[in-house]
């Protein structure tokens, strides 16, 4: 009976594993066909045009791929960055220090983090526009400094993986408090730190809504405003062996990042541990 089980449960997850693959598979064997393949349906085997598809991508100039790939990897990097470093901060502030009104601060970020991104947009651009960050890729990252979730989440870690003893003990041997935060604390929260990159690094490469109305200029686009200006290309121009390229170039550096975070992930579960 428990051998039944357990080649159930196997077939189960092998199940979802071929689910979860397919759309990638779909999306690598698509971006090898040609325009015309694609309209006529699913296929499984691999066409011949994925030089072709990448020759006809790099040579649109409407769409400068090189410069909209990197423009996403360095709004991205930078929200990664900034998010985790300032909500690590924030929380630590927080959950360390005893003042009048901790608690006041605490639930007005909670509060914050239930308003809908949607519902301060035109507040926000019009901060942007008198701060003359408009169609600037700064606009994309600096307002990463303040992510309410990812300090409520790192609060909560804090709470379960940072005892009050290591940093009293560190004060008592001398260590400044921006010492203590940047050695001791960032090296405690390794893990939660290399989930919550990977998150915000995930959410601002994939971020369409922001980017299409803060950039106007071409040469400072990223690869979902790309994405969408292939896809809206008129009927004789339309190329859908280009914008299947295109989403294959995209996932490339996802990938790297979460391959090089996930070992942080895997590392830090010990290093981060605290034994008594």
């Amino acid at each position: 009976m428990k051998t039944v089980t357990r080649y159930i449960i196997y077939f189960i997850l092998i199940a979802l594993v071929v689910f979860s693959l397919f759309p990638f598979f779909v999306l690598l064997v698509n971006a090898t066909r040609l325009h015309s393949e694609i309209q006529k349906g699913f296929s499984a085997l691999p066409g011949l045009a994925f030089g072709q598809n990448l020759k006809n991508l790099m040579s649109n100039d409407n769409t400068p791929i090189v410069r909209a790939l990197f423009n996403s990897v360095f709004v991205s990097s930078m929200c990664a960055i900034l998010t985790t470093y300032f909500s690590t901060m924030t929380a630590y502030g927080i959950y360390m220090y005893n003042f009048k009104l901790k608690d006041a601060s605490l639930k007005l970020i909670m509060m914050i983090m239930m308003i809908p991104t949607q519902c301060s947009t035109l507040g926000f651009l019009k901060l942007l526009d008198a701060f003359g960050l408009m169609d600037t890729l700064a606009a994309l990252y600096i307002p990463a400094i303040a992510a309410p979730v990812v300090f409520f989440y790192m609060y909560q870690a804090m709470q379960s993986t940072l005892p009050y003893s290591i940093v009293e003990a560190a004060r008592i041997d001398g260590c400044h408090e921006v010492a203590i935060f940047n050695r001791i604390v960032l090296y405690m929260m390794k893990p939660a730190l290399a989930v919550q990159a990977i998150f915000s690094f995930v959410s601002s490469w994939n971020n369409y809504f922001v980017p299409a109305l803060v950039i106007s200029s071409k040469e400072k686009k990223t690869i979902p405003i790309m994405i969408a200006q292939l896809r809206s290309a008129d009927y004789q121009k339309f190329d859908m062996g280009q914008v299947y390229m295109t989403i294959c170039i995209a996932i490339v550096p996802l990938m790297i990042v979460y391959l090089c975070l996930s070992r942080f992930i895997i590392k830090g579960v010990s290093l981060g541990a605290v034994k008594e």
